[in-house]
């Protein structure tokens, strides 16, 4: 952990923030659900591009507009097979003890702050791999990068999404 604090601390003394590990630790127990579901959204995401980067390369012949899609669709199909074995994996337990009203509510809650994430990442994902490869970039450079700045942009959606809903 110490070796965490001096690596943030040196990243962010240009800007005058200190973190040490009291600050550390806080951070990590202050919603411990909301943490792990964006451990496991984040490792879903990480695992979705590299599939999709690969999937973008081995269509790199295909039209600009076919490439895109075809790679978004393989990177969901992988990132909601990973993402439902973890969460069942994080949850099972959280579940059992539930009231089955209870989780229906929740559930609910899940699905639509997911599917308003998921139009923020899908409009921001198809356009930009597709300007990518429309300027000649790297199909596997270009799957990478709309992922990753696609992914920012979800990521952030979900957390605040889900704490107006407050789910976690």
């Amino acid at each position: 952990m110490r070796l965490v604090s001096r690596v943030i601390n040196y990243y962010f003394a240009p800007i005058r923030l200190r973190f040490n590990l009291k600050t550390l630790n806080a951070l990590m127990k202050l919603n411990q659900p909301l943490l792990r579901l964006n451990r496991n959204l984040l490792v879903c995401c990480v695992v979705s591009a590299l599939i999709s980067a690969f999937v973008a390369q081995m269509l790199s012949e295909e039209e600009s507009y076919l490439n895109t899609t075809i790679t978004i669709l393989a990177g969901y199909t992988v990132f909601f097979g990973f993402f439902g074995f973890l969460f069942y994996l994080d949850n099972k337990k959280r579940y059992q003890a539930m009231r089955p009203k209870l989780i229906k509510k929740e559930l609910i809650k899940l699905a639509s702050s997911f599917g308003i994430g998921e139009i923020v990442y899908l409009g921001i994902r198809w356009s930009l791999m597709f300007y990518f490869l429309e300027i000649e970039l790297e199909p596997f450079a270009a799957s990478l990068a709309s992922e990753a700045i696609a992914t920012l942009f979800y990521l952030a959606v979900i957390s605040v999404v889900l704490k107006a809903t407050k789910v976690y």
